[in-house]
């Protein structure tokens, strides 16, 4: 199969430590999201949407990830607010990516994991990630910030830093059982929104300041 080349994870050491582990053994030239899915399993969507956020938490360009990872990290806040296993169309899951430019923008990306885990905290503020409602809106709240980061307005500064930033809290906030983490996520599809609604603002304003200037 595809993705025999790469070990599966195991639970020992930490989330940097395992996804580390991940990015060294990717291949040279190509990999796809069935491959990365036959690593991690349906016990690791949410290691495996960590490793999804990290080539967007450091400035780098690489054209269509945001597509193909947003869509993966969407159908996984799907499968676990319907409580199923994760399916991905054969379209996506076949689909080569560049492994060769993924690879130093995930291991870029790790600081942003290392120093999360060192403020994260298991079990703190509980009740915001316990229960069915408080999971049911979470699952919701991921599946905005995964929404958000296929918003094509990649070309734009922080665009999407804000909602892979909002999905690594969730993720992390949702493997810890950390409410603060949680709360952070939160707050960062937020400010996502707020962003994203004076980007577009302004557009339409300058838009409009055109179109008074040449019709005027």
């Amino acid at each position: 199969m595809a993705g025999s080349d790469l070990s599966r994870i195991n639970d020992t050491g930490s989330l940097g430590d395992q996804l580390e582990a991940i990015i060294g053994q990717l291949p040279e030239d190509h990999l796809s999201l069935g491959e990365l899915l036959e690593v991690f399993g349906d016990e690791g969507l949410l290691l495996l949407t960590i490793l999804l956020t990290l080539v967007f938490l450091i400035p780098v360009s690489i054209p269509g990830v945001s597509t193909v990872f947003g869509a993966a990290i969407l159908l996984v806040g799907i499968s676990r607010l319907l409580g199923r296993p994760l399916w991905l169309p054969a379209k996506l899951r076949t689909r080569p990516l560049p492994a060769v430019k993924l690879r130093p923008a995930l291991t870029g990306g790790l600081h942003w994991v290392r120093r999360l885990e060192k403020i994260s905290r298991p079990y703190r503020l509980r009740r915001l990630v316990e229960g069915r409602a408080q999971g049911t809106f979470n699952n919701l709240a991921f599946i905005l910030a995964a929404l958000l980061l296929m918003v094509p307005f990649s070309f734009i500064p922080f665009s999407n830093t804000l909602p892979a930033l909002a999905l690594l809290f969730y993720a992390i906030g949702m493997i810890q059982r950390d409410g603060t983490a949680i709360v952070l996520g939160h707050l960062a599809n937020i400010g996502t929104i707020i962003y994203f609604g004076i980007l577009i603002g302004g557009g339409g304003m300058a838009a409009h300041g055109l179109l008074r200037h040449f019709t005027g």
